[in-house]
């Protein structure tokens, strides 16, 4: 009897938010006052899974990659350890700093700036993924555009990462991945081979269209039409199974039938929004929750806007992020937008 599959595997950034509010955003050679900190975790996978952690997540949950021996790498060791999340695969690398990054916010508004330091994620290689007797059922890889070693060719001429997500796909896995907004450049070379290896692909309307070649904001407003076009150009280009589109006012989704899908973001009441940062993490953990829970598309997609919404009412990515029921009762009770 074959044991059904369970669980989500996440890798490739990890790294501590050190996020500060501040009076007022300085000239240069200025100074500003920090009025707030606080401290969270940060980068694709380790936010995907404390989100799907706080989500109430009834499956396995297992991190991959590398923290350094330092404050920041033993604080994610002490966080995962709480949130019931498996480091076996998450390591401390000797001599080498634990990724961090500096979200400065000015507290009037919920725009955020990032300082980021790469640290030990910069070393992370295929060599890091050990798939051999994984019984999970999906794997996730996170950010692409800025693993340095993981973007970088690799056998064939490739990205290193389309070789972990065969290899995770070969090993009975569903893949999922999830890039950043970078300067242009790299999406052609680290993100479009990578494709035709990722089941479901997260992207934002700036990631789709740099990807896709098309732009979705002409003129500023979401051009639904060109959205539509980049989510099935997308699966045109190689994604297996869904090609998912994120954006402020909410998101669209094409799946490889071409069943195509519009999801509304959550409405928020003025001056409620206490930080946008790691709202696109907290969507797609909304959405794989769904996907290991074999749920339809639209359903995934309604978590998904849903715990994206409960997510914005604190300033660091995961603090904010409810159980499953009570993210859709929330997400009920505002309603959603259009």
């Amino acid at each position: 009897m074959t044991m059904a599959r369970s669980g989500i595997i996440a890798g490739g950034n990890w790294i501590r938010d050190h996020v500060k509010t501040l009076d007022a955003w300085p000239e240069q050679d200025g100074l500003a006052n920090i009025v707030a900190r606080a401290d969270g975790n940060g980068g694709g996978p380790y936010n995907v899974l404390k989100d799907l952690a706080r989500l109430g997540a009834p499956f396995p949950l297992l991190g991959v990659g590398l923290v350094g021996d330092d404050a920041d790498g033993r604080a994610i060791m002490a966080d995962c350890r709480l949130s019931g999340i498996d480091t076996s695969q998450l390591r401390m690398v000797p001599g080498a700093g634990t990724s961090y990054t500096d979200v400065m916010a000015v507290r009037s508004t919920p725009r955020r700036t990032f300082f980021h330091e790469r640290g030990a994620n910069a070393r992370l290689g295929p060599e890091h993924f050990d798939f051999r007797g994984q019984q999970a059922r999906v794997f996730y890889l996170g950010y692409l555009l800025l693993l340095d070693r993981m973007d970088a060719p690799g056998a064939g001429g490739a990205p290193a990462s389309a070789e972990v997500l065969g290899r995770a796909r070969a090993a009975g896995l569903v893949t999922a991945a999830d890039c950043v907004s970078a300067a242009p450049g790299g999406f052609e070379s680290a993100v479009r081979p990578v494709l035709p290896s990722v089941d479901f692909l997260f992207v934002n309307d700036y990631e789709a269209g740099q990807v896709t070649g098309a732009g979705l904001r002409p003129s500023g407003d979401l051009d639904r039409g060109a959205a539509e076009k980049a989510a099935r150009s997308l699966v045109a280009m190689g994604v297996r199974a869904w090609a998912v589109v994120h954006f402020p006012e909410g998101a669209c989704a094409c799946s490889a039938s071409g069943e195509l899908l519009w999801q509304p973001a959550v409405r928020m009441a003025e001056g409620s929004i206490a930080s946008t940062v790691g709202a696109g993490d907290a969507f797609a953990s909304g959405v794989l929750f769904g996907v290991h829970e074999d749920w339809p598309m639209a359903r995934s997609l309604e978590l998904g806007a849903c715990a994206a919404a409960v997510s914005l009412l604190h300033p660091t990515c995961s603090g904010g992020v409810l159980p499953s029921e009570e993210c859709l009762v929330f997400g009920h009770r505002q309603g959603f937008c259009g």
